[in-house]
């Protein structure tokens, strides 16, 4: 079943239940219920045992799931088996923080440019990167392909960094500008958006 079929939650849930397999695995853990997964991700063991449905039948009844085999499993479901070239636009502070972040090349996802149209910041080098020229963008992107962009601007700049990421064949993309990009159908957005975040936590503590 195609990944895009499956509901965002579900894939979120299915990251989360990696995670914690793998400290699991550090533990020394060799099997783990659907009742253990549940408790560490604030689910059910019923909504685990559904999740992994929809790829296929995991662990016996009873006696749980193999730790390694099922991370192995998610893994591959999640797309993690291979490396993916990220390119980072906005050498502000938090384009700063995800170059300098060392769980994502853990995971998989080599970032292997960051740009900025900002003279002073061009030159600069983070962790092991230079920025870039952001004039640079097209021209390297054609020659050297990524395959996620990340956009890390102000929001009236955003839009702008997107188009071009899109025209040079760029299919999936972070934003963390305050702003909806507009995208073709076949390119995959997906906002963080810090505001919206904390609003959804003054919800709650103003109606607790």
């Amino acid at each position: 079943m195609a990944v895009r079929k499956i509901a965002e939650s579900t894939v979120r849930r299915l990251s989360l239940y990696l995670r914690f397999l793998e400290e699991f695995e550090l533990q020394g853990a060799s099997t783990v219920s659907s009742e253990a997964l549940a408790s560490r991700g604030g689910t059910t063991s019923a909504q685990v045992r559904k999740d992994l449905s929809f790829f296929g039948s995991f662990g016996k009844r009873g006696l749980g799931y193999q730790v390694g085999a099922l991370k192995t499993q998610l893994r591959e479901i999640l797309g993690l088996g291979r490396r993916y070239r990220v390119v980072v636009v906005g050498a502000g502070k938090i384009g700063s923080a995800l170059v300098q972040y060392g769980g994502f090349r853990a995971r998989g996802f080599d970032l292997v440019a960051i740009y900025d149209k900002d003279p002073k910041k061009i030159g600069r080098q983070w962790d092991g990167l230079t920025v870039r020229d952001a004039a640079l963008l097209d021209k390297e992107l054609t020659e050297h392909q990524a395959d996620i962009g990340a956009v890390v601007t102000p929001a009236e700049a955003a839009q702008g960094v997107a188009d071009r990421l899109v025209a040079s064949g760029i299919t999936a993309i972070l934003n963390f500008a305050p702003v909806q990009l507009q995208v073709p159908e076949h390119v995959t957005v997906k906002t963080v958006n810090l505001v919206l975040e904390l609003e959804a936590l003054s919800y709650v503590l103003a109606n607790r």
